[in-house]
């Protein structure tokens, strides 16, 4: 049932029109992003039971077909959109788990997990916002930070410390122990934010 279910998440996300290139391949965007949450999960807590590497797998499943512009371009739209995005994927794991022949019990354990529900309560949902925050760090923070050219120092340390507050202090030592590669280039601004 495990690689049943990882089968089809793989297959999901490998429909992906958007790529991303990787040690000079591409990838599907969202098949490259589910790989990374698979390996730092390993990484973080290599002892996760099947149903939280399905959910950190999951985290991010078919996310293009939920795109930002379907929400109003403001803070509060940003919101909206972040909110329905965790029941989309939640509700679309849940659905291959089904396919795969999990009970009832096993595919709300992950729905919660990647709807985040109860996230700083239920350690499962925050077993998949570290993991989420984590790669966001090292692999996505830097690309953020060249897309938005216009953002001032201050907006940064801003962005830094919300990704940290939304860690548990677990992941703050795996952080500051050198568990994971930070950008180069953001380096001091990361170090400036958490002091």
């Amino acid at each position: 049932m495990f690689n049943k279910v990882i089968t089809l998440i793989d297959e999901a996300n490998n429909q992906d029109p958007n790529t991303e290139q990787h040690n000079g391949e591409s990838f599907p965007k969202e098949y490259l992003y589910s790989q990374r949450m698979s390996e730092m999960l390993t990484r973080f807590k290599p002892d996760a039971d099947a149903l939280m590497q399905i959910a950190a797998r999951a985290q991010h499943i078919q996310r293009w077909k939920s795109p930002r512009s379907d929400f109003e371009m403001n803070k509060q739209g940003y919101h909206q959109w972040r909110s329905a995005l965790y029941i989309f994927h939640a509700s679309l794991a849940v659905e291959l788990m089904k396919q795969a022949g999990f009970n009832d019990t096993d595919q709300n354990r992950v729905y919660n997990a990647v709807a985040k529900k109860d996230i700083k309560r239920n350690p499962d949902s925050q077993l998949v916002e570290d993991v989420a925050s984590l790669v966001f760090i090292e692999h996505y923070m830097l690309g953020f930070a060249n897309a938005k050219p216009d953002y001032n120092e201050e907006k940064w340390i801003g962005i830094i410390r919300r990704t940290w507050q939304k860690m548990s202090d677990e992941a703050h030592e795996f952080v500051l122990a050198g568990n994971i590669t930070l950008p180069t280039p953001l380096v001091g601004l990361i170090h400036k934010a958490l002091e």
